[in-house]
């Protein structure tokens, strides 16, 4: 059955069948009909990629708030349209707070339905276009995608898993390149806030006097340049998670306002004062000494302990190299699909110069070393030797 325009018309009367059926038929629809809400049950659970369903609401044995519910149990993105007298519309308004898509009242106009029915296979669409970016979403972030066996990434895993069904605040530690917002996007995407905004920010990337109104968001008037109101990512990730790599750049005005933010999930726009609530879990990440930047007043003690209640330790490239075979192996995939190259292996000479060298840029200089030897690679090569890796890589070879 053609999923993009395939409806289940439900009613125990068979001349509303027959007559719904050939309409809709001549308009393009693949049609099947139901006589009581048994049978359309049976026909949903074979066909789970019906997109509407057009239902009486008064039936015998089974009404249509009964058929509804059920629907919704069997197929969540399904669009159900109820048909009902005058006397019952109410009732039919209360099928709609169940997830009903709309009513129409007996007898109807015909135009009118099929309208309706034409609103109610579009909303079909969009629903299983969203589950379907949602699952590739969750895919691309699933913990399997963190490439690494090694006896530390194993550990890491098992935090990562721990902590994503719980709401609690993870700082992630790490150098430069070793995967921290994969790893915040991977608790996202595997806890029970998956299906709201993962918003990141890099502290670092910001100017000092644009953090707080990036965070926090501007009333208009608020500064130089504000022509209007504003929502800071606190507010966009609303309900999600907010990601804020490099947090120790946060200077400390504003890390007054963020403890607040934590503590109380509330704060104030720039210029503002309307308190504005959140509900954010917040996953922060660092390349530098904390507990010194604390000791030294850099940073706030108490924001510091606020930050880190769950923490995780990724480990630099250097300390897992038992991972950069497997981590050749999934970059030349990606880079092969991204530039329609053949690419297998590195040469056993290119992977002794890879296996040696400390990548001081951890994952991303591996990866950025990678795509340049795919890129420089002849579109029939299946081998990649050492002349296509960067020239520090050949260099730290030469003079070790």
């Amino acid at each position: 059955m053609d999923e993009q325009k395939s409806l289940l018309i439900v009613d125990d009367e068979p001349n509303i069948r027959r007559v719904l059926e050939a309409v809709f038929t001549k308009d393009g629809y693949q049609v099947q009909t139901a006589e009581n809400g048994r049978k359309a049950l049976d026909i949903l659970a074979t066909d789970p990629n019906l997109n509407v369903a057009v239902c009486d609401l008064i039936m015998p044995d089974m009404n249509g708030v009964e058929v509804l519910k059920a629907a919704k149990e069997i197929n969540p993105r399904l669009s159900v349209v109820m048909i009902t007298a005058h006397g019952t519309i109410k009732t039919a308004v209360d099928a709609m707070k169940l997830g009903a898509f709309d009513y129409i009242t007996k007898p109807f106009d015909m135009d009118e339905i099929k309208l309706i029915v034409k609103n109610a296979l579009e909303r079909s669409r969009l629903l299983g276009e969203n589950v379907e970016l949602k699952q590739e979403l969750k895919g691309r972030y699933k913990f399997d995608n963190i490439v690494g066996n090694s006896g530390k990434m194993q550990e890491v895993y098992k935090v990562i898993e721990r902590v994503a069904a719980s709401n609690a605040t993870v700082l992630i530690r790490g150098e430069s390149g070793t995967g921290k917002e994969l790893v915040a996007r991977a608790i996202h995407y595997n806890s029970p806030r998956a299906q709201k905004q993962f918003v990141a920010v890099s502290c670092a990337a910001l100017p000092e006097t644009l953090l707080e109104s990036e965070l926090f968001g501007h009333e208009k008037g608020a500064f130089t340049g504000a022509v209007g109101q504003k929502a800071g990512r606190f507010e966009l990730a609303h309900q999600g998670t907010l990601f804020l790599d490099e947090v120790p750049e946060i200077t400390p005005a504003v890390q007054v306002k963020l403890l607040r933010a934590l503590q109380e999930r509330e704060f104030e726009r720039v210029g503002g004062t309307k308190t504005v609530k959140v509900d954010v879990r917040l996953i922060a990440a660092t390349n530098r000494d904390l507990e010194q930047l604390v000791a030294d007043g850099q940073f706030r003690a108490d924001l510091y302990y606020r930050l880190q209640v769950i923490q995780i330790f990724l480990p630099a490239l250097r300390e897992r190299r038992e991972d950069i075979p497997s981590l050749v192996e999934h970059f030349i995939a990606k880079f092969n699909k991204e530039n329609g190259k053949q690419a297998k292996f590195l040469s056993p000479e290119a992977m002794d110069l890879v296996m040696k060298y400390d990548w001081p840029g951890n994952i991303r200089e591996l990866e950025n070393a990678i795509e340049r030897c795919v890129v420089l690679a002849d579109p029939s090569d299946e081998l990649l030797t050492p002349d296509l890796l960067p020239f520090a890589i050949q260099a730290a070879a030469e003079q070790g």
